[in-house]
């Protein structure tokens, strides 16, 4: 057994691994003994391998059984108690096991109405973040990877807290291959871009309405019940009620910057 501590948002998470591999996943993307001995965490994950077969599909079947909730899929399974604070994850492989953490840590700050979990990049410039975001393709890690040397706090799954007067976003370690920089780090979000690839760059705000149907589907959450759904639509209206949103079409280099900064 090998445990780990480290700090996702305002989080601190302890670890426990079963396998040598699990434990180099978490050390190769997450940063690490974070957590002195005097702090109690949020919340406990231990982690098992030997589950289940490689990924089939996204479909998650959810359950709740007495005082444990169930995220099932063909390769991994999720147990956590109602009250989000010890969870078991039995994992496949490590692509399972990096579904699973953004599965259990999404639906983890939902419960805790604390913010949401949204399928996009996230970029600093002058010390506010940016938020790319679009469908399967349009370019959220491309925006990420055109915007270097900016910070980037997310290429892939951008951590985005949410309260009655402000939206920050913090450094997620739910990435696809830009590496975190340091972990202390969240920033006053500033802008949502919707992503769309064209041949000259332009920049039009949306009505909130608008934008809350365009970020709704980027939003990482498995409801499994109408309290938490309700929860996901008020901090949605909170995050397009303090936060402009645009549609960004943007040519595949850096020059879409100079419509943001």
């Amino acid at each position: 057994m090998k445990e780990i501590k480290t700090k996702i948002g305002d989080h601190l998470i302890h670890i426990i691994c079963e396998a040598e591999k699990s434990r180099s996943f978490f050390e190769k993307n997450f940063f690490v003994d974070y957590i002195s001995e005097h702090q109690h965490p949020d919340l406990i994950i231990k982690v098992k391998d030997g589950y289940g077969v490689q990924f089939k599909n996204y479909d998650v079947e959810i359950s709740k059984v007495e005082d444990n909730i169930y995220y099932r899929r063909a390769d991994y399974l999720i147990q956590v108690d109602s009250k989000y604070k010890l969870a078991i994850i039995s994992v496949h492989d490590e692509l399972a096991l990096k579904h699973a953490l953004t599965n259990l840590y999404s639906s983890f700050i939902v419960h805790h109405n604390w913010g949401l979990l949204i399928h996009s990049s996230c970029v600093i410039e002058k010390e506010k973040a940016h938020i790319f975001a679009g469908k399967s393709g349009a370019g959220k890690s491309t925006a990420a990877k055109l915007s270097i040397p900016k910070e980037i706090l997310s290429d892939e799954a951008t951590l985005v807290k949410i309260t009655s007067d402000e939206v920050s976003v913090y450094n997620s370690p739910f990435r696809s291959e830009i590496k975190a920089e340091q972990l202390e780090r969240s920033v006053k979000l500033e802008s949502i871009q919707i992503l769309y690839q064209a041949l000259q760059n332009s920049r039009i705000k949306i009505s909130m309405s608008d934008a809350l149907l365009h970020i709704i589907d980027k939003v990482f959450f498995w409801p499994h019940t109408q309290i938490e759904t309700k929860t996901i639509m008020k901090l949605l209206t909170l995050l397009v009620k303090n936060t402009p949103v645009y549609e960004l079409y943007f040519q595949k280099d850096d020059t879409f910057w100079k419509l943001i900064s």
